[in-house]
């Protein structure tokens, strides 16, 4: 009998387990595809920087290979593009979308666009104090940076803004054009910085994929278009 009663419980656990996954299976691949594995290939990368200061065998290669097509007009293309990963570009881009959400009394959606931006600035900022590495100095840079190079701050800030733009657009009609035009520019950004020798591959990567991470984990949390 006492077995008889613990074969029904087991039965009624997967019974209810299987309903969870049906029903959950959207948010628990959202989960997998959207933090879980972006975190992992950023730490995968820190842990490699920490403990190995020269970084990856791949990085210098590839940064050779983007630097044999520089010329002086794409060096111009370059110094000028990369200013839209921040000030140019993701700063004005944030603001005025941040204007628009507060004008429309979408406070979650705003919420979530002020936490993760500013998270993503923390996170980046936290990384590089940590992890201190040094950025390339193959060749004399036409925007040298000066500070700490993993992750790309640039990279992130990018990436973040789209991550952002995509989530909260998903719903609506203007999805695809703002997650084909958000690649574009992430690729472009990741670009200039790699042409310009002031980040290795790696750092780009880095940068990617914990700002994937962190916009996907803080929407799961606030749900920015939940009331």
């Amino acid at each position: 009998m006492f077995n008889a009663q613990l074969y029904r419980l087991f039965q009624s656990f997967f019974r209810f387990f299987q309903q969870l996954l049906i029903a959950h299976w959207r948010l628990l691949l959202l989960l997998l595809v959207g933090v879980y594995l972006p975190l992992q290939v950023f730490g995968e990368l820190a842990e490699e920087i920490w403990e190995n200061e020269g970084g990856f065998s791949w990085d210098v290669p590839l940064l050779l290979a983007i630097h044999r097509t520089a010329n002086p007009q794409l060096n111009v293309v370059a110094a000028t593009l990369t200013k839209l990963g921040v000030f140019w570009g993701v700063f004005p881009i944030a603001t005025v979308t941040a204007l628009v959400l507060f004008r429309r009394r979408r406070w979650r959606s705003l919420a979530y666009m002020i936490v993760t931006l500013l998270g993503s600035i923390i996170i980046n900022r936290t990384a590089k104090v940590l992890l201190h590495r040094v950025r390339p100095h193959l060749w004399d840079s036409p925007a040298p940076e000066f500070d700490y190079g993993f992750p790309s701050g640039h990279a992130m800030s990018s990436m973040t803004l789209v991550a952002v733009l995509v989530i909260l657009t998903w719903g609506s009609r203007w999805r695809w054009l703002i997650l084909i035009a958000g690649v574009i520019f992430v690729l472009v950004i990741g670009w200039t910085r790699l042409y310009l020798g002031v980040h290795y591959p790696s750092d780009i990567l880095a940068g990617w994929m914990a700002s994937i991470s962190w916009a996907v984990g803080v929407n799961l949390i606030i749900r920015p278009w939940g009331r």
